[in-house]
């Protein structure tokens, strides 16, 4: 099609004449047009280049070593997934075979699977693709990590009791403190009973037995005497004995001491006599035993001398909430 030639009338010559475009006008239209085409072609690059059409082989391998990559950490994610499983087995017979076995406190779930806090230990895994999955890989990574250095060392702890499995046995409080063939001397037992002074209802922390005083008192398992003394208020004269594996006896309202601070003594050696010093109403011994710091009921360690029939009868008379003789 050709194009329209426009003309205007010239008043002086009385004729028409063609109009010529101006040059820079012609600039202007070109400049446009090039400036037009530049943007196109360059929005076609960006196209281009963020699609396959121009994917080039280098592409295509990082494309294949990302795909391998995720395949990798999602094998090595169910390959923990079976580690879990495995140390929660471990980790069970540990807490409630081997840990109760050897009468040792078992490790809280809490403390195995604690993760790491403060500083983000992560930091310059953040800003990538796939920064998740690797973090989430990391972070099970260094907890089954932790997991294992605790059990590890929770095995090299119940090896060690193993091999010192004697010495733990006679360490254990496991008798009566004083002779008690007939079962009738104890008096009070673990619990809650009435004070003999006050009348008020109140926990009992150990067993008392009731004997005329200078009655012999037996250390109930091997240990170090801590202390000797009257140095605790209501106890009066009375013995401590360290015995290892967190485990202390205390005998109370002693007459007088047959050891001395610092000294080993055996499961059975006498250590005193039965008194009433102290917050005694009569002459008796108060007894406890002890188990990580905490108070412990007594009767459950007299396995060392009584059968099952005197332990029943036992266990039925120290039961009944009466009154206790301190």
């Amino acid at each position: 099609m050709a194009k329209k030639v426009k003309y205007y009338f010239d008043t002086e010559s009385l004729a028409y004449r063609k109009i010529k475009p101006k040059l820079s006008k012609k600039l202007g239209y070109a400049g446009l047009f090039i400036l037009a085409s530049s943007l196109f072609g360059f929005l076609c690059f960006v196209v281009l280049l963020n699609s396959s059409f121009l994917e080039t082989p280098k592409d295509r391998l990082q494309a294949r070593e990302i795909e391998t990559m995720k395949l990798k950490y999602t094998i090595l994610n169910k390959k923990m997934d079976q580690i879990d499983e495995v140390l929660a087995d471990v980790s069970d017979r540990d807490n409630n075979i081997y840990r109760a076995y050897f009468n040792t406190s078992p490790i809280p779930v809490e403390q195995r699977k604690a993760g790491f806090g403060g500083v983000n230990r992560y930091k310059e895994l953040e800003g990538f693709n796939n920064s998740d999955l690797v973090i989430n890989t990391s972070k099970r990574v260094d907890v089954i990590s932790k997991e294992l250095a605790i059990q590890s060392k929770s095995l090299d702890e119940i090896l060690k009791l193993a091999k010192e499995k004697n010495k733990l046995l006679a360490a254990i409080p496991a008798i009566q403190p004083v002779k008690n063939e007939q079962l009738k001397r104890i008096a009070s037992g673990f619990g809650y009973r009435s004070d003999p002074f006050t009348k008020v209802r109140k926990m009992h922390e150990g067993m008392d037995f009731t004997a005329s005083t200078g009655t012999p008192i037996f250390a109930t398992g091997d240990g170090v005497v801590k202390n000797a003394d009257n140095s605790k208020s209501g106890f009066g004269n009375h013995i401590e004995i360290s015995h290892g594996y967190g485990y202390l006896t205390l005998y109370g309202h002693l007459s007088k001491y047959k050891c001395r601070a610092g000294q080993l003594v055996k499961r059975g050696d006498v250590i005193g006599y039965v008194g009433s010093t102290g917050r005694s109403e009569a002459p008796h011994l108060h007894y406890e035993v002890h188990k990580d710091g905490k108070v412990v009921n007594p009767l459950n360690f007299y396995y060392g001398n009584i059968s099952a029939a005197e332990y029943t009868a036992i266990s039925k008379v120290a039961n009944q909430e009466n009154q206790s003789l301190d």
